[in-house]
């Protein structure tokens, strides 16, 4: 899988970072992210994504 390089990890990638043993300043470097980024893998939440679309329409509707 080709990922462009400001991709989330992918949830197979948050699954190993959580089981892995080693230190967060090991796995940012074998994976290539940020510190910040592996730590927020940890929090516990599932590893499904959310979505990005938005939560509220940002143009008005005309009443149809």
């Amino acid at each position: 899988m080709n990922l462009h390089k400001n991709a989330r990890p992918t949830p197979a990638i948050r699954r190993e970072l959580r089981a892995s043993p080693l230190p967060m300043a090991e796995l940012a470097r074998r994976y290539h992210l940020r510190k910040a980024t592996v730590r927020s893998g940890d929090d516990g939440r599932n590893d499904a994504d959310r979505s990005h679309r938005p939560h509220r329409l940002q143009t008005p509707l005309a009443p149809a």
